[in-house]
């Protein structure tokens, strides 16, 4: 696997087991009943056709997951042990089961697997978790919906959930032209606090990372953050950097929009209460009259479902809560993948880079910030080699080697010549 699979994994892994090694302090039959509600459900699992998930699997991904200290790494996947033997039916065995599936739909998948065994259709070892991908990958499935239970809930701690979303703003004055607005905010479920808030002129990726960086250095980290399925909420770059800061990053099932109540109620609040008398002059002024109707408005107002105002009930328990790191703008970094050419050089962004000797022909792992794209880091085996160095094409023209390789720079030569010679 390539490190990119490897993250991908590690970070879907981390999603599963988040709950179980988080700062919330589990009674054993809380963390029964949700142990079984994990391996009861169908997951996405990447790069994998399985959707079930087992009880060993899970305790092995937190047993890994303590013993590394909270290391992401820990949950990169191992290489199979039977790789390269097939698991699997052969192809005629396969259209039997199918076809038997086909004319016994309304049997129960157990006792069609043990008529199959009995048959000797399927080997005695053949599993039933094995036949029920094999039946959900050819639609052979009872697809009938089923009443949902929904509930209201409310996080028991501060930070113990976050919601994000964005909501169209009003046209602002940027440049002499009206451009239009988008407000992303995040909001403390337990408390309702507006942890951040801002107008921004797109809802694009790194509008929504520069917010979510805001967000955690004047709040803390999360343990959960609630998102909806946009681009800017599914990008690999967002899920590794929760996935960085132990923090579980929930996506809101598709057209489902209940389970962001609590953010949607909070954007109805600004339309009503904010934009009416808000200052569009600017996108500057439209975030500093927001601050200041948020800092004096609704943070002190009593909520009616929690009784307390937003400010005083998450200052109530300050304890819990989990700071930011000194390097929280490092988890912020943009990854990308290059290969060392033979001349030490790699390409980023137009601009031409010179690598560690050692690293010619490795493919490594780069870190910067968009902002700052000439200030890289190169990885590789997870292992930190230093910044990338900017190439000069006028030193590297002095650079000479000696009998033994070694490099030697000449020292630059003064000449009188002061071009245009031929012409006088």
């Amino acid at each position: 696997m390539t490190q990119e699979k490897d993250e991908t994994v590690a970070v879907f892994r981390f999603g599963v087991i988040h709950e179980f090694v988080g700062t919330t302090n589990l009674t054993r039959s809380e963390k029964r009943r949700l142990l079984r509600e994990k391996c009861e459900r169908k997951w996405v699992i990447p790069y994998s056709s399985r959707t079930r998930i087992s009880e060993n699997t899970i305790y092995r991904w937190i047993r890994r997951y303590q013993k590394s200290n909270g290391r992401i790494e820990s949950l990169y996947p191992g290489k199979r042990g039977d790789q390269g033997r097939s698991r699997n039916l052969d192809e005629e065995t396969v259209n039997i089961v199918l076809a038997t599936r086909q004319s016994q739909m309304a049997t129960p998948v157990p006792m069609l697997l043990e008529s199959l065994k009995r048959q000797t259709i399927v080997p005695a070892s053949f599993g039933l978790s094995t036949l029920y991908r094999l039946f959900h990958r050819h639609g052979l499935m009872d697809q009938s919906p089923k009443p949902e239970d929904r509930r209201k809930y409310e996080a028991e701690l501060v930070n113990d959930i976050w919601q994000s979303d964005v909501m169209h703003g009003p046209k602002v004055v940027v440049d002499q032209k009206m451009r239009k607005s988008y407000l992303i905010a995040f909001i403390d479920d337990h408390s309702r606090l507006i942890v951040y808030g801002g107008f921004y002129l797109s809802e694009n990726l790194a509008s929504f990372m520069d917010a979510f960086e805001k967000a955690l250095s004047k709040r803390g980290l999360p343990r959960k953050l609630y998102v909806d399925n946009g681009a800017a909420y599914r990008s690999r770059k967002l899920e590794f950097t929760c996935a960085s800061l132990a923090i579980a990053l929930i996506h809101a099932r598709p057209y489902k929009p209940q389970g962001k109540g609590k953010i949607e109620r909070f954007f109805k609040t600004v339309r009503g209460g904010f934009l009416p008398a808000a200052d569009l002059s600017s996108l500057e002024r439209l975030n500093q009259s927001f601050a200041h109707w948020l800092d004096t408005a609704y943070h002190q107002r009593i909520h009616s479902a929690t009784g307390m105002t937003p400010f005083n009930r998450f200052s109530k328990n300050l304890a819990c809560i989990r700071t930011a790191p000194k390097n929280l703008n490092d988890h912020f970094r943009t990854a990308v993948y290059r290969t060392v050419a033979k001349d030490r050089t790699v390409t980023l962004n137009g601009n031409l880079f010179e690598a560690p000797v050692v690293l010619i022909g490795k493919r490594v792992l780069i870190l910067y910030h968009e902002s700052e794209p000439k200030t890289a880091e190169v990885f590789f085996n997870r292992k930190s080699h230093g910044l990338l160095v900017p190439v000069d094409l006028h030193v590297n023209c002095r650079v000479k080697r000696d009998k033994n390789i070694n490099t030697q720079l000449e020292p630059a030569h003064k000449t009188d010549y002061q071009g245009g010679g031929l012409w006088k």
